[in-house]
């Protein structure tokens, strides 16, 4: 089946093909991706609710984790419904503009985590590097202003690739081998010249994940070089470090699938499109949780709280 782009644009769809050649077998793939999906929910809504209700954690590295938690549930939301849908009732056509509003708040999202990182080992450095300083370098106003300043330059750098790929006419095929729309996927699927296109998705990652990744390797630098003895701040980049290394590593290994594994089996590319988006999500809060004292605390004294409140009405 081939499908012909043209002026009709809300007529126009593509197809979702999730783990193709196991569609008799999407039942039983469900039931962990749902669980994961519920895990990745629950982990990052506690974080929240913790964050806001403890006034112990009413501080920048914690307001800077709960927005992490935040774009973590927003990645979630964004695969979802589509994922799932072709799981339980075989849900595969999409239409191409809610298609491209999908592709533009995974891509966004991608990024804004991105930069919510940045900002947390900006916030590890001045509160390592200059502490004396901290309280005033990040007070609120310049916390709310980093996270909307993340959000816009996502919003923005993501912005033209729905129309540089809605100019395209796709006539070769609509089938897109994901569950979930991706850039490098439906921009595969054209009939005209890419070029444009690949050098505009090469410019977001070198301006965004790039740049990121060079200014967080400098300030943990600087840190490295100030304090190695303070465990309690050490415990803290840590956290940060894993954050950085779950986000980064699915992120950079499927771009190098996409790219460069033109040859490996298609599962392949499947799987790493699941990692990248699934892994950082589901791993965050379990990571915060355990090497985060503060967090942890929290976590322990509200569930002593349920505990106790289910005693007393028991007794």
């Amino acid at each position: 089946m081939a499908i012909l782009y043209n002026s009709n644009f809300q007529r126009a769809t593509f197809f979702l093909t999730g783990f193709q050649g196991l569609e008799g077998l999407h039942g039983w793939i469900s039931i962990p991706f749902c669980f994961i999906y519920l895990t990745v929910i629950l982990g990052n809504l506690t974080i929240l609710h913790v964050i806001r209700t403890d006034a112990t954690l009413h501080k920048p590295m914690y307001y800077f984790l709960g927005m992490l938690a935040l774009t973590d549930l927003g990645l979630c939301l964004s695969t979802q419904p589509t994922v799932l849908g072709i799981f339980w009732f075989d849900a595969r056509e999409i239409g191409i503009p809610a298609c491209f509003t999908q592709l533009f708040f995974i891509h966004t999202l991608s990024l804004v985590e991105s930069s919510v990182l940045l900002s947390m080992s900006i916030d590890r450095y001045v509160a390592i590097c200059n502490p004396l300083r901290y309280s005033t370098i990040l007070i609120p106003v310049h916390i709310v202003k980093m996270g909307l300043s993340s959000v816009l330059r996502s919003a923005l750098l993501i912005l033209p690739l729905p129309f540089l790929l809605k100019r395209f006419q796709y006539c070769c095929s609509h089938v897109l081998a994901h569950a979930y729309c991706l850039h490098l996927e439906i921009m595969k699927l054209a009939c005209s010249g890419i070029t444009v296109n690949h050098i505009y998705g090469l410019f977001v990652v070198a301006c965004t994940v790039g740049m990121d990744s060079l200014l967080m390797f400098l300030s943990y630098a600087a840190i490295l070089r100030t304090v190695l003895s303070f465990t309690s701040s050490l415990n803290t980049c840590i956290s940060h470090i894993c954050a950085v290394l779950l986000f980064y590593i699915p992120m950079i290994g499927l771009s190098l699938v996409h790219r460069f594994g033109e040859h490996l089996p298609r599962v392949v590319h499947l799987l790493m499109s699941y990692v990248y988006l699934l892994v950082p999500p589901l791993m965050n809060p379990i990571v915060y949780s355990i090497k985060t004292k503060q967090i942890c605390q929290c976590i322990i004294k509200k569930f002593q709280f349920i505990k106790s409140l289910r005693c007393f009405w028991k007794d």
